[in-house]
């Protein structure tokens, strides 16, 4: 009979052995390949104790299930030597011990609990946003979407996996839309008063863009306020964004030069006019050939109605009235029309007059191109002569004459008068057509008489 206990733990050791319960663990902690410690798997031999089956307390594991196996078989699943293999349901992770043993000391031989997989933080990406159903957790859908003006590439959406990585790529935003550029409306410019171009303005066309603020205009063509000549001109702007996508524009502007009929020279006569001759605003005067004068306006101008103002003078035969009682009525008659060239003699004949009276009716011609007259006054009194070519002067306009200009009657000598009446040369003298011509060509006419001599030259040859 006292061997019977004996032989009652050696049956209890034999399933023990059998169950492979016989080794007391050492507690070594190894880790695995996620970073997380998990203890090495020991197993003790228990005393079995049938008096109280319920030796540790119900084991329990959120989000997992648990299989567990006891010695004594059944329900019996936290009674000493119950051995429980853990395990997370889809979307957890195991932190702790994968398997568990109720030991004599009334406590399992590890704890362990499951917690959610997630996911790292996905980064923010340029021009655009996510939004996430579940934050970074499993199963969590991240949906991207793009700031107005760009447009998704890749993947619209990323769900966070079971194994802790997100699916798909990262998308990115891409600005496909051009910007939007408006440019002023076409015009129609006439020229300015008197000139061929007309300068034309307008407002600097605006650029917006739904992705970028800063935009640069370029443009091609003449810019605005400059001064176009007449005809049509394109002008073209054109736009980038930062993503290069352009936009452009165009308009165009017309100058016009509103012009009158061109007017005809007057017969015996001619003109010069201003800017190009019959434009709006442009002027012409009229001018009268040798020996003739202007009856009428002696300038008209080029309205904006396309006509010419006033009416178109006439050129006729100049008429020096001689029979007049005064030098002032006699000079009005040449007051910016004529010049004077006043001879003086003491005796017709004067050597000195003989010699320039022959010179001076060899240079009639020149002299009437340079629209000079002569005026000859002769001897003393009571014989005294004034003429101009036949026609004679009264005494009293000879004698106002010599006062005025101080003419003496002493010596011959000759008074070179311009057009206003001023005294510019005077010569005791007989002197050349050439030298004559000369002084009058350099100081007393204008440019535009220096033409009209050059081109009427060859009628005196």
């Amino acid at each position: 009979m006292k061997k019977f206990p004996a032989l009652v733990i050696l049956e209890f050791s034999a399933i023990y052995h059998a169950f492979g319960l016989n080794h007391e663990g050492s507690g070594t902690i190894y880790p695995n390949s996620s970073n997380e410690v998990e203890h090495e798997e020991t197993y003790y031999t228990p005393e079995l104790d049938y008096k109280y089956p319920n030796w540790c307390q119900t084991l329990k594991l959120h989000n997992g299930h648990m299989t567990c196996s006891s010695p004594r078989g059944g329900n019996y699943r936290n009674s000493l030597g119950t051995r429980c293999t853990l395990a997370c349901n889809r979307g957890y992770k195991l932190l702790g011990r994968t398997s568990v043993q109720c030991m004599n000391n009334r406590r399992w031989s590890g704890t362990a609990y499951c917690r959610m997989v997630r996911c790292h933080v996905l980064p923010h990406i340029q021009h655009g946003t996510y939004s996430c159903s579940k934050s970074f957790s499993v199963y969590s859908r991240c949906d991207y979407s793009c700031f107005q003006g760009y447009q998704i590439e890749r993947d619209r959406y990323r769900i966070c996996q079971e194994g802790g990585s997100w699916s798909g790529a990262e998308p990115t935003c891409t600005d496909y839309d051009p910007p939007k550029l408006k440019c002023p409306l076409s015009r129609v410019k006439f020229a300015e008063p008197g000139k061929l171009t007309a300068t034309v303005s307008w407002d600097r066309p605006t650029a917006t863009d739904t992705a970028d603020t800063s935009l640069q205009i370029l443009r091609n063509g003449p810019e605005s306020g400059s001064e176009f000549s007449e005809g049509l001109y394109v002008i073209r702007y054109k736009v980038y964004d930062q993503a290069r996508n352009m936009a452009t524009c165009k308009f165009t502007v017309q100058v016009e030069v509103r012009r009158c009929p061109v007017l005809k020279a007057p017969l015996h006569g001619y003109m010069s006019c201003s800017s190009d001759g019959n434009n709006y605003g442009a002027s012409c005067e009229y001018h009268c050939d040798a020996g003739y004068e202007r009856s009428g306006i002696s300038t008209r101008i080029c309205l904006f109605n396309r006509s010419w103002s006033d009416e178109a003078p006439e050129c006729i035969v100049m008429q020096i009235k001689t029979d007049i009682q005064s030098v002032g009525a006699l000079l009005d008659q040449f007051y910016e029309k004529r010049r004077l060239l006043i001879v003086s003699t003491p005796s017709a004949s004067d050597q000195h007059y003989k010699l320039q009276s022959d010179m001076l009716q060899s240079a009639a011609c020149g002299l009437d191109l340079r629209h000079v007259t002569v005026i000859e006054l002769i001897g003393f009194p009571p014989r005294e002569v004034g003429r101009i070519k036949e026609q004679f002067l009264d005494t009293e306009v000879i004698d106002g004459l010599r006062q005025a200009l101080q003419i003496t009657r002493s010596y011959f000598n000759m008074v070179l008068l311009d057009e206003l009446g001023a005294d510019r040369e005077r010569f005791i003298n007989p002197t050349t057509s050439d030298e004559l011509y000369t002084y009058i060509d350099e100081y007393l006419l204008t440019e535009e008489e220096r033409e009209r001599l050059q081109l009427n030259k060859e009628h005196c040859d």
